[in-house]
């Protein structure tokens, strides 16, 4: 394939930017006027209680950089390889089995619908950064497939139809019905948004309308089981405008329902069935506990309910004191997909399934939108670029449903799991990344993430306004703004200074800022900007040693190395005969002269990675006896080697091998 490459110098003769046009993505269209053409991810512009809103996906274009070459091995790899592979599995078949189309009998798990319709809305995604013909035609020919399977009064599952059409909302605990909905829903927003076309929207709309004609108040009780519905009813009420999708969503989020008599084990499972605001903690299913919070915080947006409000912090609270890995992944026991009890956090035998990770990261996003509190963004970008990239392989084709801390050497990526909830999730995730980079306010612009890129928006005012932005982050740790309002404007310009940066300096045009930029906030720079105005953000970016709390059992005695917000690790494929568990890192004094950093452009798609001094055991571990007494052993100090550690997101992309996040660790002498 052949790659376009445009060359933008800027105003600022330190910034030259190489833009990477992807082929198809000539038009980024940011400058339309149609209303659908102006929403972002979420389409939070007239939340009354949202303090940051959405930049479309259009309106950014990613250069040359780390998650550019992401988004481009899911463009031209991930979602064509998985549509094929929903076809020979039968994913597509359920539907022209409804339709008459074909005559096979259903295939795979009963919330497989939900597994295209995450496809079509990634491919959706895909389209709001600009054309892409084979996805486009690819698309619609899904639509058209999906469209024709849909009963006259809206309904529309491949599982409850035909000889199961009796079955029809019997079973909200498992039967996934409306978390099936919740994703057709939002395929025909995102689809919306990338061409102005209604046709998938109303798909799900007509379905929605069906679900709340028979299940509500003074109706059929009813709760989601696996919620995702809310996030996708409040943004439906957002497209359309229409009252009763945020009304549905209240019920489903906040109604006392004790006509359905569940256990307090269901409710706990589901993290649903009971009023939001009576949670006091995570608990159950992890993913659905992500979603339900992503959903009551967009509802929050739109009717600033304060103890949902209240629930959220207390929950974030719970979350980021005892229960989330350091990677930003959740879910400790493979029993229920669950999150587990408080410090109950094991490394080889986490679950951590990568859908977990993404709702925790779209959880984060929300949270920021309703708080502009840039923790809440520190805590999606160590989800996304630990927990969630390590989910999809380089090639961007292979998978993994869990991401384990530690491994023997037996996990794998697979191109395809029985429950192929992940691999479209990523994809989606991934496709709508660049409309996560920027939000504005009323007073200004928000830059969130950093990357090689090009804003073409507008300020909430109508100012028209283009950003450059230039670093090799999160490689190194200079970004180069250049700002360009249509003409002199005063607003502020809100950079984040992440929580793992010690100290960070801001400039503008070469000249020092004055103010503090205190780690884990926005440095806010209020000014009258100029076309072309250059600002640099250079972020201290240090090797750093992370210890757990020591209620965290596994961690007790062990480090894990962190640079940037990348986490670290050790994988055999970089030891030779030594295995990951049989070295301790040799930590001198300061920590900070124990490791040096490497560009390496030809490893794993190129990465910096950290060396360190070790210590190898003098004998493996497997040489050992399982059990031997205190005080008779010999001494398990071995020859100093020096180790190579790489980002966790790329482990398991050269063969199947053993790895450790965590390391024990000695004092160098």
């Amino acid at each position: 394939m052949r790659r376009r490459f445009r060359i933008s110098i800027c105003c600022c003769p330190v910034i030259a930017i190489l833009i990477l046009s992807l082929p198809g993505q000539d038009r980024p269209q940011s400058g339309s006027a149609e209303p659908w053409a102006q929403q972002g991810v979420i389409h939070n512009a007239a939340s009354p209680h949202a303090l940051l809103h959405s930049v479309p996906v259009r309106a950014v274009r990613l250069g040359r950089g780390f998650w550019s070459a992401r988004i481009e091995a899911n463009r031209i790899r991930s979602l064509p390889s998985l549509l094929t592979l929903l076809e020979e599995h039968g994913v597509v078949d359920n539907f022209r089995r409804i339709s008459g189309r074909t005559q096979v009998p259903r295939r795979g798990p009963l919330y497989t619908d939900s597994d295209l319709f995450k496809w079509m809305e990634a491919a959706a995604f895909v389209l709001q950064s600009g054309d892409a013909p084979e996805i486009r035609a690819s698309l619609d020919k899904m639509i058209d497939e999906v469209a024709a399977a849909q009963d006259k009064n809206g309904y529309l599952n491949t599982y409850y139809s035909l000889e199961r059409a009796g079955e029809r909302f019997t079973n909200f605990q498992h039967g996934h019905e409306l978390y099936c909905l919740g994703h057709l829903i939002q395929a025909g927003i995102a689809y919306y948004r990338a061409t102005g076309e209604k046709r998938l929207l109303d798909v799900g709309s007509r379905y929605a309308d069906h679900a709340i004609a028979v299940l509500g108040p003074g109706k059929k009780p009813a709760f989601t089981g696996h919620p995702e519905l809310e996030m996708a009813l409040v943004e439906l009420y957002r497209t359309t405008g229409e009252r009763r999708y945020l009304e549905f969503a209240d019920y489903l989020l906040n109604a006392e329902r004790p006509e359905l008599n569940l256990n307090e084990r269901d409710a706990a499972y589901a993290f649903s069935g009971i009023p939001f605001a009576k949670r006091t903690k995570f608990e159950g299913h992890s993913v659905r506990a992500m979603y339900a919070a992503s959903g009551a915080a967009d509802f929050f947006a739109e009717s600033g309910n304060a103890a949902v409000r209240e629930t959220l912090e207390r929950l974030w609270t719970d979350l980021l004191t005892r229960k989330m890995y350091i990677t930003g992944g959740i879910g400790s026991r493979s029993s229920g997909e669950a999150i587990g009890e408080p410090y109950e956090l094991p490394n080889e035998q986490a679950y951590t399934e990568t859908c977990a990770a993404i709702g925790n990261t779209m959880w984060n996003w929300r949270m920021l939108s309703i708080t502009r509190d840039a923790r809440f963004a520190d805590v999606a970008e160590r989800a996304l670029y630990n927990g969630v990239l390590s989910g999809v392989s380089l090639s961007g084709d292979l998978y993994f449903y869990r991401n384990p801390l530690s491994s023997l050497g037996r996990t794998e990526r697979r191109p395809w799991y029985s429950t192929t909830c992940c691999p479209p999730n990523i994809q989606r995730t991934l496709a709508s990344l660049p409309g996560c980079f920027y939000s504005t306010s009323a007073r200004g612009l928000y830059v969130h993430l950093y990357h090689n890129s090009q804003l073409d928006w507008h300020l909430e005012d109508g100012r028209r306004l283009r950003v450059a932005q230039q670093t090799d982050y999160p490689w190194t740790n200079v970004v180069d703004l250049v700002v360009s309002p249509e003409s002199a404007s005063r607003f502020s310009l809100f950079l984040r200074i992440p929580g793992w940066c010690g100290k960070a300096r801001v400039s503008i045009n070469g000249k020092a800022e004055q103010k503090p930029a205190a780690s884990g906030t926005y440095v806010e720079i209020e000014r009258d900007w100029r076309p072309g105005d250059h600002v640099r953000l250079e972020l201290e970016m240090p090797v750093a040693l992370i210890e757990a709390n020591p209620r965290v059992r596994e961690d007790f005695g062990r480090l894990a190395v962190m640079r940037g917000p990348l986490v670290y690790c050790l994988e055999g494929a970089d030891l030779g005969r030594i295995s990951p568990f049989d070295v301790s890192l040799l930590v001198g004094k300061p920590a900070d002269d124990s490791f040096s950093t490497e560009f390496r452009p030809d490893l794993l798609g190129g990465v910096t990675v950290i060396r360190a001094q070790a210590m190898a055991a003098a004998t493996s571990s497997v040489a050992l006896p399982l059990y031997r007494m205190f005080g008779r052993q010999e001494s398990s100090g071995g020859p100093q080697i020096e180790i190579t550690l790489i980002p966790y997101y790329a482990w398991a992309n050269r063969a199947p091998s053993e790895m450790e996040v965590w390391l024990p660790w000695a004092r160098r002498n």
